[in-house]
């Protein structure tokens, strides 16, 4: 299998994953946060409307897994975000502790995932560009008919 084919089916899972987990943040709110229990109304309205942003960001890698050629600043981006998410979860532990297993899973998940997109994020292209070459020289010379 191809990179380029790897970062296509990565960016899908990755998509449908995250357009999953987010609407079921937004439908369960803090039922859908392992350990949560019953955090509060302002918890719950605050993990909706996140599931809601989470629910866009699946979007988001779905349209880049979508294109022809998968954007690579596209995937940097969302890598970046992903990251930053977990970088996000390493202070949490810092500074609150230890939470659910669970999200310590995610969390290792994510420090790993993120590396793997950032090497990955110029597969397609670069498979692009090696097929495509001679066609794009003669396509911009081509006049328009």
């Amino acid at each position: 299998m191809t990179k380029a084919r790897i970062l296509r089916g990565l960016a899908q899972a990755m998509g449908y994953a995250c357009l999953a987990i987010g609407l079921a943040h937004v439908l369960l709110g803090n039922q859908a946060i392992p350990g949560a229990g019953s955090a509060g109304p302002t918890v719950d309205s605050l993990g909706r409307f996140l599931g809601a942003v989470f629910a866009g960001y699946g979007l988001a890698w779905l349209w880049a897994a979508r294109q022809r050629t998968v954007p690579a600043s596209a995937v940097r981006a969302l890598a970046g975000v992903f990251l930053l998410g977990a970088i996000g979860r390493l202070l949490s532990l810092a500074v609150a502790g230890w939470p659910h297993w669970f999200q310590v899973a995610l969390t290792v998940l994510e420090l790993a995932l993120a590396p793997v997109f950032f090497w990955l994020a110029n597969a397609d292209a670069d498979t692009d560009t090696d097929t495509d070459t001679d066609t794009d020289t003669e396509e911009r010379a081509a006049p328009n008919r």
